[in-house]
């Protein structure tokens, strides 16, 4: 059995961001626009009247302040209102290779890797555009890596569960070093006409180097101490879009084909799980979690964050023990732990404890317990 380190983390942002402003003025402008093209049917009794939206209602729901994506034009088009990604030839590269080669250049760089030295690619997130061939054989052939390749998806949980299967394989021999990526274009899947959930996604794409320890060189080094995952089967968030939907005609366009959740029920049962996961996992680890130095958490909503921490810690978390990237990112889906570890890793010192996790449908909740090498 094999010692296994992350060595290197990268980090690709596209170049558009939409403020909360913007994204407001969009839908405010589409909501007016409904009303008054249903203005009979609503005085009738017959359609809801909808409800604008506010910069101030956001932040207080979550936390957000912004959120980059892959096309902002289509998306603050109140005719639209969701991304308008052209599609490609086959013989070009899909957008979620494209983005998911991006990060992991940067990974490859900090672990002082190249394409040689890599044997397997994994790709673990919430939304493939495709059913196949997978992208991660695309990207594997991208990158010129030898070796093999498979998607995975654990929606939000997807990096940790990647981290995951790739510490396994490297432990057992399988693999001197994986990659894992996670390009997530959470922009597509999101009801940008939906007041409650209209502002809580954005795009990004994260990478991971997950290999032997005694092969790391990277001085960006951490001890992948132990990974314990778990799965409990929930329906409070969920996507229905699939390859069956076209067997079905009278769902075709019907909302629960997007991102659809029970926000209030996601709040009140994933908190407590994760913190008691958390907890259990470091207790089994003969780990307290006063050892805990930074805890790079899913970033989903930001009192989630604070009301986990604070469950493990029994008292508000200081800034550096829990860094947020979700103000300006918003909710990447599985990247957003990655892109919090990523920028928030260098100023700990060597013996340094965190913990990376993940939560979400499924439920899912990842975590992996860190040691700065």
């Amino acid at each position: 059995m094999h010692n296994v380190v992350i060595s290197g983390t990268g980090l690709y942002t596209p170049a558009n961001s939409i403020s909360n402003e913007e994204l407001v003025e969009s839908f405010n402008a589409y909501v007016q626009q409904f009303n008054a093209d249903n203005a009979a049917a609503i005085e009738r009794g017959e359609i809801e009247a909808l409800s604008e939206s506010s910069v101030a209602f956001i932040e207080k729901a979550s936390g957000i302040k912004s959120r980059f994506v892959m096309d902002k034009e289509g998306i603050l088009d109140p005719t639209r209102m969701t991304p308008r990604l052209p599609e490609r030839s086959n013989d070009e590269q899909s957008i979620l290779c494209q983005m998911a080669v991006a990060a992991a250049g940067e990974a490859l760089q900090r672990a002082g890797k190249t394409a040689a030295d890599i044997d397997a690619v994994i790709v673990a997130c919430s939304n493939l555009q495709r059913a196949y061939p997978a992208i991660s054989i695309e990207v594997q052939a991208a990158l010129g890596i030898q070796g093999f390749g498979f998607d995975m998806n654990v929606a939000c949980s997807s990096a940790t569960f990647g981290i995951h299967a790739a510490c396994n394989a490297v432990q057992l021999g399988q693999a001197r070093a994986v990659l894992v990526v996670n390009p997530e274009i959470c922009t597509g899947h999101l009801n940008f006409r939906d007041r409650d959930s209209h502002f809580i996604f954005g795009d990004a794409a994260t990478a991971v180097i997950v290999e032997r320890a005694d092969l790391a060189t990277s001085p960006y080094q951490f001890d992948i101490v132990s990974c314990k995952l778990l799965t409990q089967f929930s329906n409070n968030i969920r996507n229905n879009f699939g390859f069956l939907n076209r067997a079905a005609e009278e769902g075709i366009g019907a909302t629960d084909k997007l991102f659809v959740q029970e926000g209030r029920k996601v709040f009140r049962e994933v908190c407590p799980m994760v913190a008691e996961l958390i907890g259990q996992h470091l207790a089994e680890n003969d780990l307290n979690v006063s050892d805990v130095k930074r805890f790079w958490l899913h970033q989903a909503n930001l009192s989630m964050n604070h009301l986990i921490v604070k469950k493990l810690l029994g008292r508000e978390a200081a800034v550096e023990e829990a860094p947020v990237i979700l103000d300006t990112y918003a909710n990447t889906s599985s990247a957003g732990s990655v892109i919090a570890l990523h920028k928030y890793q260098d100023d700990l010192p060597k013996g340094a404890l965190g913990v990376l996790s993940s939560f979400g449908a499924g439920y899912s909740i990842g975590s992996v317990i860190l040691r700065k090498h």
